[in-house]
């Protein structure tokens, strides 16, 4: 894995000086731990900036909480670790005046770094020195390397584990929280299976961190409405999506499907099937050499097409980061390629029901690898 990262920091100093960039300052925590391995699970949530260095003729620095000293020296593939503790001295901003004054040119994430971080970047030096840098990491991060797709592969079976679980969970009379205990506990014991397995060792966590997206009966309409203590009954729909729970060894994915408990409304089955064809309309063009929106409105001509309302993104990639780009929307122009991932969905919305399935795909030379697997057809989602 060394040779991973230490191959990605080339990449980023040959960008950089495409760029004219002296110094990249970076704090997205998903594109640190891209660059480094490096991960917290708290980063600016208890307000604890980490702030990756690289300069062209100088060490990598990575700045980070001294309560975070022993995770980054395990983790962190950098030249340097330099560590700050709460209310100690200038914290944080201790390192940066003296790894900064030199540099004609910084980039910066300006549409992700922490605002108290640029703020302070812009009391340090001039406006003028700093450059919006996300476009290049973006870049960077489009095409996923071979050890990325076999995470991405095995991000999928942890999520088909999970919807399996989920599906056999549904059932009249039962809680919505109890699919979630039993989705979670399901993506748990598979990934701890493939983290022993095939990343041995490795102190990532197996288990899930983010609230199960679900809605069941009236609530079907609430697009990211979280399991409640509502009581699923027969007759209802119900909404399973897996896009912030599928997230293993830090790999992100989108996975969705739509049940029924014994029998379904016929107006909402046709709903669904508009919401099926629309996505196999967007694998219809899921295609190296394909533009981006051209996915997109393969799916939405569909779903126009059948009298419903213009739709939202067909699809976005996905990575180490729940939104990546290129998106699958109007007005994205990105040719897909080899080795991108994406999630791509089928979707509509009406007054009183709302239907989506999603899985995610690796695009291929000659097309495109299904990695989310469960049945989608209407005589096979009612349980």
């Amino acid at each position: 894995m060394k040779n991973l990262y230490e191959a990605r920091l080339k990449d980023l100093k040959d960008l950089m000086r495409v760029w004219g960039i002296d110094t990249a300052l970076v704090t997205d925590d998903d594109n640190i731990f891209y660059l480094t391995g490096y991960y917290d699970y708290l980063h600016m949530e208890f307000g604890r900036p980490t702030i990756f260095i690289v300069s062209e003729n100088s060490p990598s620095v990575l700045i980070t909480p001294q309560i975070d000293e022993n995770s980054a020296r395990s983790l962190a593939h950098c030249d340097e670790i330099s560590t700050w503790n709460d209310g100690m001295g200038d914290e944080w901003r201790e390192k940066l005046p003296d790894l900064l004054k030199s540099s004609k040119k910084i980039g910066i994430e300006t549409d992700r770094i922490p605002q108290v971080v640029l703020s302070y970047l812009y009391s340090l030096l001039s406006k003028e020195k700093f450059i919006n840098f996300s476009e290049i990491l973006s870049e960077m991060r489009m095409i996923k390397s071979p050890e990325e797709l076999q995470i991405a592969r095995h991000a999928g079976q942890v999520a088909n584990a999970m919807m399996k679980a989920g599906r056999e969970a549904i059932i009249d009379g039962r809680p919505e929280f109890e699919v979630a205990i039993a989705t979670s506990a399901a993506g748990a014991r598979l990934a701890a299976e493939l983290l022993n397995k095939h990343y041995m060792p490795t102190d990532m966590s197996p288990n899930t961190n983010f609230l199960q997206i679900m809605a069941s009966g009236q609530d079907i309409t609430k697009t990211h409405h979280r399991a409640s203590n509502r009581i699923m009954k027969s007759g209802d729909p119900v909404f399973l999506c897996f896009c912030g729970m599928t997230n293993f060894n830090k790999f992100k994915l989108g996975f969705d499907r739509t049940f029924w408990i014994n029998s379904a409304n016929p107006e909402h089955i046709k709903v669904y099937e508009t919401a099926l064809a629309s996505q196999e309309a967007a694998l219809a063009e899921l295609r190296p050499g394909v533009k981006a929106e051209q996915v997109h409105e393969a799916y939405a001509e569909v779903i126009q097409g059948a009298g419903y309302d213009y739709p939202f993104r067909c699809g976005r990639a996905t990575g180490y980061s729940f939104l990546e780009n290129p998106q699958l929307i109007r007005g994205d122009k990105t040719i897909l390629e080899p080795g991108m991932v994406f999630a791509v969905d089928g979707s509509v919305l009406t007054n009183d029901f709302r239907a989506q399935v999603g899985d995610s795909f690796i695009i291929t030379e000659t097309g495109y690898e299904q990695i989310t697997q469960h049945p989608k057809a209407v005589d096979e989602i009612i349980i």
